[in-house]
C-alpha cells in the first residue's frame, strides 16, 4: 500500500523554538532516506531486500508508524503503509541533500530521521529518542553503535534547528563553490533554488551534525544497519534465533495479511499446547484457526481471541479427562 503524495511544499509551520522542550507525546514527522546507490551491495535494491519476510524499508516504516507524516526520500514504490514521496535534485545527491528534500514536506516540531536499512529498529527506540529530545535542550538525540560511532540517520531532531543548520550549510557551501568557479566575480550569486540544491549535494552528514547540539544514546542493536551482504546474512540469522523467531514470524504474517491486531501469542500457544496434549497434535493448528475465525465473528479484537482461547482450553481439559476415565460412573441403581 502506498500513497504517492505530491512532493510540493508543506503548509507554513507554526513558529518553533530550537531550545523549547516538546510536550509529552508531541507529534512528530518521520523522514526515511531510501534512495542511496547501495554500492557495497553491488547496486542491489537495498530497501527492498527482505529480512524476516519483510522489506527493510517496511521494517523501518513499522518503527515510525505513529508519525503524523512519513516522508520517504526515494523513487516511489509499493510500501506496507501510506507515505509521502520526495526526491533530492539531482537524484543521488547524497544523504544531506536527501534530508533537505524530505524535510520540506514536514510540518511537525520534531523530525525523526532514519535510514531504510535498519532491520532491528523498533518503535520503542524511536520513542526513546523523542523522549531524550523532549527532556533536554539539545537540537537532536541520536544513537551511537557499539563502537561509539554516531548514527545521524537513527535520530530525532528539532525541526527548526535542523532546517536552520541545513540552510546555513547550503549557503556556505554554495558560496565556496561559486567563488572557486568564478573568482573574478566574487559578488555573483545563483538563483536561490539552484543554490540550495547545489549547496547540499555531495556533503557528508558530519558537516550537518557538527553544527548541532546533540544528545547521544547507545544502542548497538537498533543502530545496526545493513551495508553489505554479510550484514544482511547476520540480520537474517539473528531473527531466526530462538528468542526472536516467534515474534518475527507473527509480525511477518500480520504484515502479509494486512492485520494490525495485537495478539497475545502466549494465550494462543497455551490453547494449542492443551489441544495437542489432550486431543491430538494435528488438532492444534486447526484449532487455532477456528479460534481466529470465532474471534472474527465477534468483535475481532484481542479480547475476543482471549475469550475463544479460554473456551477451547477448557474444552481440551474436559476432553482429556473424559479420555482418561475422569468423572463419576453413572449410578447403576
Amino acid at each position: 500500500m502506498t500513497d504517492n503524495a505530491p512532493a510540493g511544499p508543506p503548509p507554513a509551520a507554526s513558529p518553533e523554538s530550537s531550545g523549547s522542550a516538546p510536550a509529552a507525546g508531541a507529534p512528530y514527522d518521520a523522514v526515511v532516506l531510501a534512495g542511496g546507490g547501495a554500492r557495497r551491495l553491488g547496486g542491489a535494491d537495498k530497501p527492498g531486500v527482505q529480512v524476516g519476510g519483510r522489506a527493510l524499508l517496511d521494517r523501518v516504516l513499522a518503527a515510525c508508524a505513529d508519525a503524523a507524516t512519513t516522508v520517504v526520500v526515494a523513487d516511489p514504490r509499493a510500501t506496507a503503509r501510506p507515505v509521502c514521496w520526495a526526491r533530492e535534485e539531482p537524484a543521488g545527491g547524497g544523504p544531506v541533500a536527501a534530508l533537505g528534500a524530505g524535510l520540506r514536506l514536514t510540518t511537525a516540531e520534531y523530525a525523526v530521521v532514519l535510514s531504510a536499512d535498519l532491520p532491528f529498529l523498533g518503535a520503542d527506540t524511536v520513542h526513546r529518542l523523542l523522549a531524550a529530545l523532549r527532556d533536554g535542550d539539545a537540537d537532536g538525540a541520536m544513537l551511537t553503535d557499539d563502537d561509539g560511532r554516531d548514527q545521524p540517520l537513527v535520530a530525532a531532531y528539532r525541526t527548526a534547528a535542523l532546517r536552520g543548520a541545513l540552510a546555513d550549510l547550503a549557503t556556505k557551501h554554495a558560496e565556496r563553490a561559486e567563488h572557486a568557479e568564478h573568482p573574478e566575480h566574487p559578488g555573483h550569486t545563483e538563483p536561490p533554488r539552484h543554490a540550495e540544491h547545489r549547496g547540499l549535494t555531495g556533503l557528508p552528514l558530519r558537516r550537518l551534525t557538527g553544527a548541532l547540539r546533540l544528545t547521544r544514546l547507545t544502542d548497538p542493536l537498533a543502530s545496526f544497519d545493513c551495508d553489505t551482504w554479510e550484514d544482511i546474512a547476520h540480520a537474517r540469522a539473528r531473527i531466526r534465533e530462538h528468542g526472536h523467531v516467534l515474534n518475527e514470524w507473527i509480525t511477518a504474517v500480520k504484515n502479509e495479511l494486512g492485520i494490525e491486531l495485537d495478539v497475545d501469542t502466549s494465550v494462543l500457544l497455551d490453547a494449542a499446547r492443551d489441544v495437542a496434549h489432550g486431543v491430538a497434535r494435528p488438532a492444534a493448528p486447526l484449532t487455532t484457526f477456528l479460534i481466529g475465525y470465532a474471534a472474527a465473528q465477534g468483535k475481532g479484537d484481542a479480547a475476543s481471541i482471549a475469550e475463544a482461547s479460554a473456551k477451547v482450553a477448557d474444552l481440551a481439559v474436559r476432553w482429556e479427562a473424559e479420555h482418561n476415565g475422569g468423572g463419576s460412573a453413572p449410578d447403576a441403581g
